[in-house]
Order: C-alpha cells, then structure tokens, then sequence
C-alpha cells in the first residue's frame, strides 16, 4: 500500500508517540478469549481518537506461549489464534488508513523448542548442519550427564537441558527457548528473510528483544558462573552478552532497513551497563535507536527524573538518535501501582510482596490514588521531552496492576519458575498483572475485551475505569492522554530543551522546549504558583494558578 503523507517521513520515529499492543490481551473479535488481529483492526478508530503515531505489537506469532508468546515457533506466519496473515494485512491498512504506523517485535535470540529448526535438530546426530543453528554443546561426566557449564537461566534452573545423547543445548530463558548460534551464516540469513518479509508487508519498524545477547562466544573450556561475574560487562568481550560482534549483526540489518523508502526503522532491547554501550545499538549504521529504561527504576523524585533526562538527551545527542522514554510496559508493574507504592531505590517496576493489592483493593501500603496522581503527572512530564514516547495498552486508563491472580490463573513462566525463590524475579508475582485483557465496557462477561470471557481474569473494578465510562468524562485519564498527545504533536519542534534553574527546585522541575512550551512538574506535596502564561492542560484541577504536588501543566509562556 502507498504511504499516506501524513506518515511517509522517514524521520517519524524520532519524536513518536508509540502505543504498545499486547495482542492477546488488547481486543477479542472471535470470543474465544484471546485477543486477535481483528480484535486490533476494531479498534483502529480508537487508537486514532487516542492521537497515536505508531502501535508496537509484541508477538503474534506462532507460538506455545512458554514466554508469552516470546517463543516463536513460525517468524513468518501469524498464531492461528490470533488470526492469518490476510488478517494482519487488513489490519496494516486500517492502521496505515487512519496514519498509524506499524511495529513489530522480533525475537532473534531464540526460537520456541516447537520450531522446525530446533524439531530438526533433536532428530539429528551430534555435529549435523541442524544442530549448528543452535548452540549444542557436550556435558561434563562420563557419559555427559552433567552441564557443560553452571550458568543460571533468567527464568530459573540451569541454562543448559540434556536431549538424551550426552549433548546438552543453551537457552539464555526458558528451556522451551533454545538459542539459536549466531555465528552460523544461515540462522542470519534466515532473519534477513524475515525482515524482508514483514517489511514487504507494510511493516514500518521492528522492536529488537534482548538484542545484545545474540552473538557467544563458547570457545572451551566454558567459563564458570563466578568466572562470568568477574568479567567487565561493558568490556565488548563478554563471552555471553552485548560483544562488539553483534554490531555486525545489526549493520546486516541496517542494510536490508535501508532497502525501503522510507527506510525502516528498530529500536533495541539492550539491558546494557553504560551509555557508551548502549549508544552502539542506537547508531545510524545499526538499529538507529535503543530503549532507555532509566525511568523504571526511579522513584517519583524531582532529583533523579532531571538526571534521567539530562543524560539520556547527552546520549542521544551523541548517537544521532532520539531518546526514548518509558513508563510501562509487559515486563514490569504499571506505573499507577508503582507510584502508590514504597520507594523502589532502583529496582526496576518490581512487585513488593504477594498481598500488596488483593482483591483489587489498597493493601500493604499501597496508596492507589497518589500512584494514579503521580502516574498521570509522569506521564505528562514524559510526554513533554524531546524523543519517542512509549506508552502500554491501558495505561490511558490508569490501569493498575491487578495483583490478586490465583496460582492457577497466573502464566507467566516468571511467576511458576520463581515459587520459593521469588528473590530472583519480580518479586514471586510474574508479569501477569500488566497483561490482564483491557477494560472496554462497565458490563459483560469480558468487559468488553471479547464476546465472552477473558483468557485471564479481569478484577471487579475494571468497571469503573472502562473505555466507555471514560469517554466523556473531561476529568478522566483517557481524556487526558488524549489532549496531552494532541497538544504534544501540535507542540513538538526541535529536539531540545532548556532548563528553567530559576524556577526549578528540590521538589519541582521546570523545563520549556522551543516555542515557549514549558512543563512545570511539582514531584512534592505543597503547592507551588505556575509561571506566567496560558495554561494549556494539567494532570489534576488547578485553583489560584498554583499546581498542587504530584502534579504537571504545560504553560505556553510569553
């Protein structure tokens, strides 16, 4: 399809609003309680009203949802459960039609154990062409029955699992998420296939997940986990995570971007140590841009939101890329929750104990209406920097965590793997609460999400904060992203801001972009008079011109 002007700037990506779709929890079209494509394609008008430049979708692929969908058995094709690729090009046109841009995320570090590469390789012999594609490894022992080495897995146990032969093979993640070898010439050819096959289909970007693990080095003897953890992370030469060799990966894939007029574009999921690593996966020559996810371990404190911003704009400046700016996301605690809650000290989005919300309702010492007040004050705050902004589906609700899923409900191999050790991820309670179906309706068996129920459980108090209940209300969340994002593209020039140290102090953060908008965010509790000029929006009600604490406005100031 052709590129409607509105969105044929090869440039768009740099200060976007991006919303993130979690496809199975977004919108159910078939009833079946999961969420699919077409689900997705009804909603197009309400992404259009809610002022979005792009949707993100994570994956929609083929998968047995031992990750969530992160274990792709099929790059090329669409979940039978969440639709058909004709499905997913009529929902590339409506959103092309209404001047979204499409996202899509790729999972290049691993494939599902059900994909044909690995099912190939577990028939085949030792030393094969098959298993090259992975990375295979010998045990330890007399007959290999020991691990070739005692790396742990992110999700729990050992990173390696025995086939049967002596040979054992590695999965940074869950064992249904082998590696693949990036070394081997063919497993990078085949995403360069893959790339080209989403693109051709009117994808414009791909967010990379975990894109500095790709490339190992397993040269033997393998190192020990203790030997690994003396290893300087930011060296470029560590055995396991963000080598310098991975930029030749992204170069490949920059090449086929570069294939497409406008060029394509990525952005990487690089969990890296310091800004001059992370700033290689934002280069022009590679992916172009890289998350920040430094606001995710911050508490709400004026101190650390400006030294946030501060260095990630030198960043930026210094990759020739724009920063990106996040709140929320399918991998860590809503932002309403974690504002209500004790401070994190920089721990990232974590949950804080099983009880903190059960039933729904204030428990543990969370303060549901300050984290709803300081969410929807971060939120403006976010979106008046220069960059991207990622948002997560509901969070234009002021959705909370939903924190009181039974075991039996809950999917997140995070949350089953970490039974009895929850000091190692999240805390014991997974990802579950982030990803409940969203609210479209006060009423019905789903709320909305779908026809009938929900794959899983959505929380009595859902009704209150439904799309529909919020619709009108001028005072509601939804309004408010929705005026925020209008005056923000309306507003949006350089990528530049100026701080105002006169009016900036401990508790507040006063900062105008080019054309004299200026945010004003009051992270204390007294509050505080606005500067002069118009006052264009706010997170919360104003009297006397003076901005009560957990609170932003945006002032056009003469």
């Amino acid at each position: 399809m052709t590129d409607t002007p509105a969105i044929a700037d090869a440039d768009w990506w740099r200060q976007a609003a991006v919303y993130q779709i979690y496809p199975r929890s977004f919108a159910d079209a078939n009833g079946d309680g999961i969420g699919d494509l077409r689900g997705i394609t009804s909603r197009v008008p309400y992404l259009r009203s809610l002022g979005v430049d792009a949707v993100w979708l994570s994956p929609f692929y083929p998968s047995a949802l031992a990750d969530g969908g992160y274990d792709v058995a099929d790059y090329r094709d669409v979940d039978p459960r969440i639709g058909t690729l004709d499905e997913f090009d009529a929902m590339v046109a409506a959103l092309h039609g209404a001047a979204i841009r499409v996202v899509v995320d790729i999972v290049p570090n691993h494939s599902s154990n059900e994909h044909p590469w690995f099912q190939a390789a577990l028939r085949s012999a030792r030393g094969s062409a098959e298993r090259e594609r992975y990375i295979f490894r010998d045990g330890r022992g007399d007959r290999g029955e020991l691990p070739p080495a005692d790396w742990p897995a992110t999700f729990g146990g050992l990173a390696w699992e025995p086939v049967g032969d002596g040979q054992w093979y590695l999965h940074s993640f869950a064992k249904e998420q082998p590696d693949f070898n990036w070394d081997n010439r063919e497993v990078r050819d085949d995403f360069l296939k893959t790339l080209r096959f989403w693109s051709d289909r009117g994808v414009d970007g791909f967010r990379v997940d975990v894109a500095s693990l790709l490339v190992k080095d397993l040269t033997e003897p393998l190192p020990s986990q203790a030997e690994l953890d003396a290893i300087d992370r930011d060296s470029g030469v560590h055995p396991l995570l963000d080598r310098d060799e991975v930029h030749e990966v992204y170069a490949e894939w920059r090449a086929v971007f570069d294939e497409y007029d406008p060029p394509r574009t990525a952005v990487a999921e690089a969990w890296v140590d310091s800004p001059a690593r992370r700033a290689k996966y934002a280069s022009p020559a590679g992916l172009g841009q890289a998350f920040n996810f430094d606001l995710l371990t911050a508490d709400f404190a004026a101190e650390p939101f400006r030294r946030i911003v501060a260095d990630n704009l030198a960043q930026s400046a210094a990759s020739g890329a724009s920063s990106t700016w996040v709140l929320s996301n399918h991998d860590v605690t809503r932002h309403a929750s974690r504002y209500g809650l004790p401070p994190l000290d920089g721990r990232a989005g974590v949950k804080q104990g099983v009880e903190w919300m059960l039933a729904g309702a204030p428990a543990d010492g969370i303060d549901r209406e300050r984290g709803l007040r300081r969410a929807r004050a971060a939120t403006m705050f976010l979106l008046a920097l220069p960059g991207s902004a990622y948002l997560y589906q509901g969070e234009e609700l002021g959705l909370h965590e939903v924190g009181d899923l039974s075991p039996e409900d809950r999917q997140d191999p995070a949350y089953h793997r970490s039974v009895g050790q929850p000091e190692w991820t999240y805390d014991g309670l997974g990802r579950d609460g982030c990803r409940v179906p969203l609210p479209w309706t006060s009423t019905g068996s789903s709320f909305g999400f779908g026809p009938d129920g929900a794959h899983l459980p959505q929380p009595a108090w859902f009704a209150d904060v439904a799309v529909e209940v919020q619709e009108d209300d001028p005072a509601s969340t939804l309004t408010l992203y929705r005026e925020a994002l209008r005056l923000r593209r309306e507003l949006q020039t350089a990528e530049t801001l100026d701080w105002d140290d006169a009016l900036s102090h401990d508790d507040v953060l006063v900062f105008t972009r080019p054309g004299g908008w200026t945010n004003v965010t009051n992270f204390g509790d007294e509050p505080v008079p606005l500067p002069e000029g118009d006052l264009l929006l706010a997170s919360t009600a104003i009297h006397d011109r003076r901005l009560p604490g957990d609170a932003t406005a945006w002032i056009r100031r003469p």
